[in-house]
Protein backbone atom coordinates (compact mmCIF):
# COMPACT_ATOMS: atom_id res chain seq x y z
CA UNK A 1 0.00 0.00 0.00
CA UNK A 2 1.07 3.48 -0.96
CA UNK A 3 -0.06 6.54 0.38
CA UNK A 4 0.59 10.15 -0.11
CA UNK A 5 -0.44 13.32 0.67
CA UNK A 6 -1.42 16.10 -1.74
CA UNK A 7 -0.16 19.98 -1.27
CA UNK A 8 -2.88 22.06 -2.74
CA UNK A 9 -3.35 25.73 -2.56
CA UNK A 10 -5.00 27.34 0.79
CA UNK A 11 -8.60 26.54 1.11
CA UNK A 12 -10.75 29.67 1.90
CA UNK A 13 -13.55 29.79 4.72
CA UNK A 14 -16.56 30.56 4.72
CA UNK A 15 -17.16 29.08 1.23
CA UNK A 16 -14.74 27.84 -1.73
CA UNK A 17 -14.97 25.50 -4.56
CA UNK A 18 -13.77 21.79 -3.91
CA UNK A 19 -14.65 20.62 -7.68
CA UNK A 20 -11.98 23.29 -8.72
CA UNK A 21 -9.23 22.50 -5.79
CA UNK A 22 -9.46 19.06 -7.33
CA UNK A 23 -8.82 19.81 -11.22
CA UNK A 24 -5.76 22.26 -9.78
CA UNK A 25 -4.54 19.67 -7.53
CA UNK A 26 -4.30 16.70 -9.79
CA UNK A 27 -3.45 15.41 -12.93
CA UNK A 28 -5.01 12.97 -15.20
CA UNK A 29 -1.96 10.56 -14.62
CA UNK A 30 -2.35 11.35 -10.65
CA UNK A 31 -5.22 9.17 -9.79
CA UNK A 32 -5.18 5.55 -10.60
CA UNK A 33 -8.01 3.07 -11.06
CA UNK A 34 -8.30 1.32 -7.65
CA UNK A 35 -7.19 3.92 -5.46
CA UNK A 36 -8.69 6.04 -3.25
CA UNK A 37 -9.06 9.58 -2.20
CA UNK A 38 -9.28 10.13 1.43
CA UNK A 39 -10.35 14.41 1.49
CA UNK A 40 -10.42 16.21 5.41
CA UNK A 41 -13.52 17.07 6.32
CA UNK A 42 -12.80 20.43 6.67
CA UNK A 43 -12.54 21.29 3.23
CA UNK A 44 -15.36 19.52 2.42
CA UNK A 45 -17.42 22.03 5.76
CA UNK A 46 -15.74 24.70 3.63
CA UNK A 47 -16.96 24.00 0.08
CA UNK A 48 -20.74 23.68 1.70
CA UNK A 49 -20.30 26.76 3.59
CA UNK A 50 -20.66 25.36 7.07
CA UNK A 51 -19.12 28.29 8.64
CA UNK A 52 -19.63 30.66 11.51
CA UNK A 53 -17.34 33.27 11.84
CA UNK A 54 -16.20 34.12 15.07
CA UNK A 55 -16.41 37.94 16.81
CA UNK A 56 -16.81 40.01 20.28
CA UNK A 57 -20.45 38.39 20.13
CA UNK A 58 -19.61 34.86 19.91
CA UNK A 59 -17.61 34.11 23.26
CA UNK A 60 -17.55 31.20 25.23
CA UNK A 61 -21.35 30.72 26.31
CA UNK A 62 -22.35 31.04 22.67
CA UNK A 63 -19.56 28.55 21.28
CA UNK A 64 -20.82 26.10 24.12
CA UNK A 65 -24.70 26.56 22.40
CA UNK A 66 -23.49 26.15 19.33
CA UNK A 67 -21.77 22.53 20.17
CA UNK A 68 -25.22 21.57 21.77
CA UNK A 69 -27.19 22.67 18.74
CA UNK A 70 -24.81 21.04 16.46
CA UNK A 71 -24.49 17.88 18.63
CA UNK A 72 -26.99 14.95 18.27
CA UNK A 73 -26.36 14.22 22.35
CA UNK A 74 -23.86 16.20 24.52
CA UNK A 75 -22.75 15.97 27.71
CA UNK A 76 -22.99 18.74 30.53
CA UNK A 77 -19.59 20.55 30.39
CA UNK A 78 -19.29 20.10 34.10
CA UNK A 79 -18.61 16.19 33.55
CA UNK A 80 -16.03 16.63 31.27
CA UNK A 81 -12.69 16.48 32.32
CA UNK A 82 -11.04 18.75 30.15
CA UNK A 83 -13.03 22.37 30.32
CA UNK A 84 -12.29 23.21 26.63
CA UNK A 85 -13.86 20.13 25.41
CA UNK A 86 -17.16 18.80 25.52
CA UNK A 87 -18.58 15.54 24.69
CA UNK A 88 -20.66 14.94 21.80
CA UNK A 89 -22.28 12.53 19.72
CA UNK A 90 -22.56 13.53 16.21
CA UNK A 91 -23.62 11.28 12.97
CA UNK A 92 -22.97 8.37 15.15
CA UNK A 93 -19.70 9.29 15.98
CA UNK A 94 -18.65 10.13 19.40
CA UNK A 95 -16.72 13.21 18.43
CA UNK A 96 -15.45 16.23 20.90
CA UNK A 97 -17.38 19.52 20.41
CA UNK A 98 -19.47 18.29 17.68
CA UNK A 99 -16.44 17.97 15.54
CA UNK A 100 -16.22 21.99 15.38
CA UNK A 101 -12.96 22.97 14.54
CA UNK A 102 -11.09 26.47 14.87
CA UNK A 103 -7.55 25.69 13.40
CA UNK A 104 -6.81 26.89 9.90
CA UNK A 105 -10.12 28.61 9.72
CA UNK A 106 -9.44 31.73 9.79
CA UNK A 107 -11.67 33.53 11.60
CA UNK A 108 -14.30 31.05 11.60
CA UNK A 109 -15.45 27.83 13.57
CA UNK A 110 -15.82 25.32 10.82
CA UNK A 111 -18.78 22.90 11.63
CA UNK A 112 -18.61 19.12 10.46
CA UNK A 113 -20.29 18.78 6.70
CA UNK A 114 -23.79 18.76 6.32
CA UNK A 115 -25.00 14.95 5.28
CA UNK A 116 -21.22 13.42 4.72
CA UNK A 117 -22.35 10.52 2.96
CA UNK A 118 -24.15 12.54 0.09
CA UNK A 119 -20.85 14.66 -0.08
CA UNK A 120 -18.95 11.75 -0.47
CA UNK A 121 -20.91 10.16 -3.93
CA UNK A 122 -21.21 13.50 -4.75
CA UNK A 123 -17.37 13.78 -4.69
CA UNK A 124 -17.03 10.18 -5.65
CA UNK A 125 -19.10 10.80 -8.93
CA UNK A 126 -17.14 13.89 -9.92
CA UNK A 127 -13.49 12.55 -9.88
CA UNK A 128 -14.84 9.53 -11.57
CA UNK A 129 -16.16 11.13 -14.51
CA UNK A 130 -13.51 13.75 -14.77
CA UNK A 131 -10.64 11.56 -14.50
CA UNK A 132 -12.39 8.89 -16.65
CA UNK A 133 -12.37 5.74 -13.50
CA UNK A 134 -13.88 2.92 -13.13
CA UNK A 135 -13.06 1.79 -9.84
CA UNK A 136 -12.40 4.64 -7.41
CA UNK A 137 -13.04 4.97 -3.95
CA UNK A 138 -13.50 8.21 -2.00
CA UNK A 139 -13.35 9.01 1.89
CA UNK A 140 -13.80 11.75 4.13
CA UNK A 141 -11.37 11.97 7.14
CA UNK A 142 -11.29 13.68 10.01
CA UNK A 143 -8.66 13.53 13.41
CA UNK A 144 -9.85 11.66 16.67
CA UNK A 145 -9.05 10.46 19.61
CA UNK A 146 -9.58 7.58 21.54
CA UNK A 147 -10.27 6.75 24.97
CA UNK A 148 -7.10 6.18 27.00
CA UNK A 149 -4.95 7.49 24.99
CA UNK A 150 -2.49 10.49 23.75
CA UNK A 151 -2.47 11.81 20.59
CA UNK A 152 -4.63 11.65 17.94
CA UNK A 153 -5.58 8.90 14.63
CA UNK A 154 -7.62 9.58 11.89
CA UNK A 155 -11.52 8.56 11.55
CA UNK A 156 -13.51 8.01 8.39
CA UNK A 157 -17.12 10.20 8.61
CA UNK A 158 -18.18 8.72 5.19
CA UNK A 159 -17.42 7.24 2.09
CA UNK A 160 -18.44 6.04 -1.29
CA UNK A 161 -17.03 3.51 -4.20
CA UNK A 162 -15.93 0.48 -2.37
CA UNK A 163 -17.13 -1.99 0.70
CA UNK A 164 -15.77 -0.67 4.11
CA UNK A 165 -15.43 -4.12 5.87
CA UNK A 166 -13.39 -6.53 5.78
CA UNK A 167 -14.87 -9.95 6.92
CA UNK A 168 -13.57 -12.71 8.59
CA UNK A 169 -16.54 -14.35 9.87
CA UNK A 170 -17.12 -18.33 8.98
CA UNK A 171 -13.14 -18.48 8.72
CA UNK A 172 -10.05 -19.86 10.35
CA UNK A 173 -7.75 -18.75 12.01
CA UNK A 174 -4.17 -20.52 11.75
CA UNK A 175 -5.03 -23.21 13.92
CA UNK A 176 -8.46 -23.92 12.64
CA UNK A 177 -11.02 -21.93 15.16
CA UNK A 178 -13.69 -20.63 13.32
CA UNK A 179 -13.78 -16.58 14.05
CA UNK A 180 -17.04 -15.88 14.88
CA UNK A 181 -16.99 -11.79 14.63
CA UNK A 182 -14.03 -10.29 13.48
CA UNK A 183 -14.65 -7.51 10.92
CA UNK A 184 -11.57 -5.60 10.16
CA UNK A 185 -12.53 -1.48 9.84
CA UNK A 186 -11.55 -1.04 6.46
CA UNK A 187 -11.98 3.00 6.22
CA UNK A 188 -10.81 3.56 9.47
CA UNK A 189 -7.54 1.73 9.04
CA UNK A 190 -6.88 3.53 5.52
CA UNK A 191 -7.64 7.20 7.15
CA UNK A 192 -5.14 6.49 10.28
CA UNK A 193 -2.31 6.42 7.50
CA UNK A 194 -4.41 9.34 5.66
CA UNK A 195 -3.85 11.47 8.26
CA UNK A 196 -1.03 10.54 9.56
CA UNK A 197 0.34 11.73 5.96
CA UNK A 198 -1.21 15.24 5.65
CA UNK A 199 -0.70 16.31 9.34
CA UNK A 200 -2.48 18.42 12.02
CA UNK A 201 -1.06 21.85 11.62
CA UNK A 202 0.74 24.55 8.55
CA UNK A 203 1.09 20.94 5.81
CA UNK A 204 -1.78 22.32 3.38
CA UNK A 205 -2.61 18.85 2.91
CA UNK A 206 -5.84 18.20 2.71
CA UNK A 207 -5.49 15.38 0.07
CA UNK A 208 -4.54 11.99 0.51
CA UNK A 209 -4.37 9.61 -2.63
CA UNK A 210 -4.34 5.84 -1.76
CA UNK A 211 -2.89 3.24 -4.31
CA UNK A 212 -1.35 -0.62 -4.39
CA UNK A 213 -4.64 -1.79 -2.34
CA UNK A 214 -5.09 -5.04 -2.07
CA UNK A 215 -8.71 -7.08 -1.14
CA UNK A 216 -10.42 -4.14 -1.95
CA UNK A 217 -14.49 -4.66 -3.28
CA UNK A 218 -15.13 -1.33 -5.85
CA UNK A 219 -18.39 -0.86 -6.60
CA UNK A 220 -21.24 1.34 -5.52
CA UNK A 221 -21.24 1.48 -1.75
CA UNK A 222 -22.05 3.85 0.22
CA UNK A 223 -24.26 2.75 3.17
CA UNK A 224 -24.18 4.37 6.23
CA UNK A 225 -25.35 1.23 8.35
CA UNK A 226 -22.21 -0.56 7.22
CA UNK A 227 -19.94 1.70 9.11
CA UNK A 228 -22.02 2.84 12.15
CA UNK A 229 -22.88 1.35 14.62
CA UNK A 230 -25.98 1.46 16.79
CA UNK A 231 -24.71 2.72 20.25
CA UNK A 232 -27.20 0.46 22.13
CA UNK A 233 -25.80 -2.62 20.28
CA UNK A 234 -21.96 -1.26 20.48
CA UNK A 235 -19.71 -3.56 22.36
CA UNK A 236 -18.87 0.04 24.75
CA UNK A 237 -22.80 0.54 25.21
CA UNK A 238 -22.50 0.38 28.95
CA UNK A 239 -19.73 3.08 29.15
CA UNK A 240 -21.99 5.37 26.54
CA UNK A 241 -25.34 4.89 28.49
CA UNK A 242 -23.77 5.20 31.70
CA UNK A 243 -24.03 8.83 31.89
CA UNK A 244 -27.02 11.11 31.09
CA UNK A 245 -26.79 12.53 27.28
CA UNK A 246 -28.82 15.82 26.46
CA UNK A 247 -30.93 15.40 23.06
CA UNK A 248 -29.67 18.60 20.96
CA UNK A 249 -32.74 20.78 20.88
CA UNK A 250 -32.55 21.62 16.83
Amino acid sequence: MKVRAVKTRKFLPPKDDLFSLIKESFKKKDIKERSIIVVTSKIVSIWQGRCVEKSDKINKINKDKLIEKEADFYLDKKKVAQPWVRLTIKDGILIPTAGIDESNANGYYVLWPRDPFSAAKKLHNFIKKEYNLKDFGVIISDSHTAPLRNGITGIGMAYYGFYPLRDYRGLKDIFGRVLKMTQTNIIDSLVTAAVFEMGEGNEQKPFAVIEDLGNIKFGNFGQKDLLIMDKDKDIYAPLIKSVKWEKSRK
